[in-house]
């Protein structure tokens, strides 16, 4: 005796047909493996057994730009607001210290400008250590007042160029609580200056990629539309982070064009030797957006040049591959010439054999 089994809700059925094309699988191939890169799809199927309609969707790559963007945004931020504590801390620490120090130099100076026709030498080395003193800690005099740096403008420079590993050498913490507190500040700053110099990288290499696509897609032409993408870039930051920021160099600091590049170039490379360093000309009236606007400019300028770097890299590293791949193949090819010599001569034995074989009698019939 047969049972009949019970009928199914045909909505059930429904959802159990859904299950393997909603859920994924980890035995089963994904969408993105077999759709063409760039596209992904899933079906819908109706109820009313219809059939299935496919929809696509922008792929992966973009929807990942999408998402790093608020990403990169919030990361920037952080990384701000990380500066300015830093540039507060340094600006509480070190403030009070080089007042105390300029009020003293001068009246070091006045004392000696009063007794000037009595100068002893243990005054005159005195004034000389205080002077390179002051020097080293970034102070200078400039008729009754003082030139300070460790403003907080000074202080936000400092702190960009401490972590972005430059370091001019031109300003330091004097005091050992600045330099406790400069230990742990670029211990956590370095780090986090990497990820937004990456991040920024990845941006400016996804834009680029993205514009040869649209290129290419436009022209039909890909391989040409990367080069142009390429060139224009390249072009674009050595217009931006080279050959245009020493102009502003020279009109600011007084400079050669020569020398604002020099600049330039040692700071965007984090050489950081010292010689040149912005906002050092005690003769000269500098603008409040001045060093912040330098700060951006060194914050993007690393970016561009660590994505340059980086392309050269692999372009040395993919022209070693095909000089190998190249070696490889002129190697097999004398192999196989070599090999296919050898089976077409002819040894002793075999031209031994071929004479007995002509002069051997024919066999009767």
């Amino acid at each position: 005796m047969m049972t009949r089994l019970p009928e199914k809700d045909p909505a059930q059925i429904t959802r159990v047909q859904m299950m393997p094309i909603l859920t994924n699988r980890s035995d089963q191939p994904s969408a993105a493996e077999s759709l063409p890169a760039g596209r992904t799809s899933w079906e819908m199927c109706s109820s009313k057994g219809e059939g299935c309609s496919s929809r696509t969707l922008p792929g992966a790559a973009v929807e990942a730009r999408s998402r790093r963007v608020p990403t990169t945004l919030l990361l920037l931020c952080a990384y701000l607001v990380y500066l300015l504590l830093g540039s507060a801390a340094f600006w509480a620490m070190e403030g009070p210290v080089e007042r105390d120090t300029a009020l003293r130099l001068l009246q070091e100076k006045q004392q000696l400008l009063e007794n000037h026709t009595c100068l002893e030498g243990e005054a005159l080395e005195r004034l000389a250590e205080h002077i390179i003193q002051t020097y080293k800690s970034g102070l200078m005099l400039k008729g009754n007042a003082s030139l300070g740096r460790w403003d907080f403008v000074g202080s936000f420079f400092f702190c960009v160029s401490a972590v972005t590993t430059i370091g001019y050498g031109n300003l330091s913490p004097s005091t050992v609580v600045a330099q406790v507190f400069c230990i742990f500040f670029a211990l956590f700053g370095i780090p986090l200056n990497l990820v937004l110099l990456n991040r920024i990288g990845q941006l400016m290499l996804s834009g680029v990629q993205q514009c040869a696509c649209r290129l290419g897609e436009k022209f039909h032409w890909q391989k040409g539309a990367a080069v142009l993408t390429w060139t224009c870039s390249l072009v674009a930051g050595l217009l931006l982070f080279l050959l245009l920021p020493p102009l502003l160099f020279t009109a600011i600091e007084g400079w050669t064009y020569e020398e604002g590049f020099y600049y330039s170039f040692i700071t965007l490379t984090t050489i950081g030797f010292g010689d040149y360093v912005i906002g050092m000309n005690p003769d000269r009236t500098y603008p409040a957006w001045y060093k912040n606007v330098v700060s951006l400019w060194i914050l993007f300028g690393m970016a561009w040049l660590a994505l340059i770097i980086n392309l050269c890299i692999s372009l040395l590293e993919n022209s070693s591959d095909l000089c190998r791949c190249c070696k490889r193949k002129s190697r097999e090819v004398e192999q196989e010439l070599i090999d296919g010599n050898q089976n077409v001569s002819l040894g002793p034995e075999d031209e031994q054999s071929c004479s007995m074989k002509s002069t051997k009698p024919g066999s009767p019939d």
